[in-house]
């Protein structure tokens, strides 16, 4: 480290101010507090709260913790291709078939993203957010395998623009970015992020009776048709087998889906880190998956359709309800601050994505839009949570 750092200092006066390259010192920074810690210390009198974690390093967790999910995603992507061409692959095979698909969507995602803000930080004269490490991965997993990359690169600079800059930077932004970009892809490109096939075939043709559509996407369909949901999921990929969308291989992610949502279990493991290290809230977590499953279960009981008569623990592990409330719902910028508002906007996001889900035939997956809505009603939530406990404070001091 000490040669890296050698490096920084050798060069850090070519970007101070006077120095040849003084407009690019954002970049520079930005680069060098990746590898070390900033050398500024407070000066004021009075007490001081000091702590090793920054935000650069609460980013770094948050990736971290995001790592079983990519893993996981990348071999999915190989194990799918295999499934649906009929080819037989080792592991290594499937992971290098993953890697040359999702490496290049996380290049074009950074690329784009990074490139609006060095512009940004650059024109501004301030250091560069650190924000966009966590959002530059977020957005490649959760997009299919078969996303065009020249729409990612549309959906990443539009996110960073009008869902981060245009409120003036990190800390600012009312919305979930990686989330925003979700939702630019799924209004303009529908056919892209909400296709019937979300494998990735390459130059070969799947075999013959392989269906590759999502588990939300068949059950769906299957409730329009008033269909039993389990049944039709059953059936819908025989040709490989009858328990290719069962509740295990949901759990675990066997299935196709976007590239970092269909593993429960990667998720969770991801929330285990998240919450020993106090970077995700764990109420909010418990509140998202509590809210949706004591919903589905109300639903159940009235059985209107058959979307409703699915059972409630399959809620939990269909589409990316686990993935968005380990990770886009614990957004410490976008969420509620507040303890008790913490578990208020959890409850409202597992609730609004099951109604979402149920009666929105158009748009079977619902965590996407639960948690945006959220997001704008968080600093509501957090007035009124702060309002109430002034009045009863104040209700106390009166008595």
């Amino acid at each position: 480290m000490k040669f890296i750092k050698n490096i920084f200092d050798k060069n850090k006066p070519l970007f101070e101010k006077g120095g040849k390259f003084e407009k690019f010192m954002p970049f520079f920074e930005s680069f060098e507090t990746l590898f070390f810690v900033p050398n500024e210390v407070t000066s004021s009198k009075g007490v001081q709260i000091r702590d090793a974690v920054d935000l650069k390093r609460m980013m770094m967790t948050v990736i971290i913790a995001m790592i079983p999910c990519l893993i996981f995603g990348i071999w999915n992507v190989g194990y799918q291709h295999g499934l649906a061409t009929g080819e037989v692959m080792s592991f290594g095979q499937q992971i290098w078939t993953g890697l040359i698909v999702v490496l290049p969507i996380i290049i074009v995602s950074y690329a784009s993203g990074l490139t609006v803000e060095f512009i940004f930080g650059i024109k501004k004269g301030h250091a560069l957010n650190e924000g966009f490490l966590v959002s530059g991965m977020l957005i490649p997993l959760v997009v299919p395998p078969t996303i065009p990359l020249w729409q990612v690169a549309l959906a990443t600079i539009f996110a960073v623009l009008i869902g981060k800059e245009v409120f003036g930077g990190t800390g600012m932004n009312i919305l979930n970015v990686a989330l925003t970009a979700r939702a630019f892809l799924y209004f303009a490109y529908p056919s892209e992020i909400s296709g019937e096939v979300w494998t990735y075939l390459g130059d070969k043709t799947p075999i013959d009776g392989y269906t590759g559509g999502t588990s939300l996407a068949i059950a769906n369909e299957a409730s329009v048709a008033g269909e039993n949901v389990i049944g039709a999921l059953a059936n819908s990929n025989t040709v490989i087998s009858s328990e290719f969308f069962s509740f295990s291989n949901l759990f675990f992610g066997f299935i196709p889906g976007s590239i970092g949502e269909t593993s429960a279990l990667m998720a969770l493991l991801g929330a285990i880190l998240l919450i020993a290290t106090g970077v995700g809230s764990w109420k909010i977590i418990v509140s998202v998956f509590g809210g949706a499953y004591f919903t589905a279960l109300l639903f159940q009981a009235i059985g209107v359709n058959e979307y409703m008569l699915m059972p409630a623990h399959y809620h939990l592990v269909i589409g990316g309800l686990a993935f968005g409330a380990v990770f886009m719902a614990t957004d410490p910028v976008t969420a509620t601050q507040t303890e008790k508002g913490k578990w208020i906007y959890g409850i409202l996001i597992g609730v609004l994505t099951i109604i979402i889900r149920v009666f929105n035939p158009a748009y079977p997956e619902g965590i996407m839009l639960a948690i945006l809505l959220m997001n704008v009603f968080a600093p509501l939530i957090d007035f009124y949570v702060v309002k109430a406990n002034k009045q009863r404070r104040l209700q106390r001091a009166t008595v």
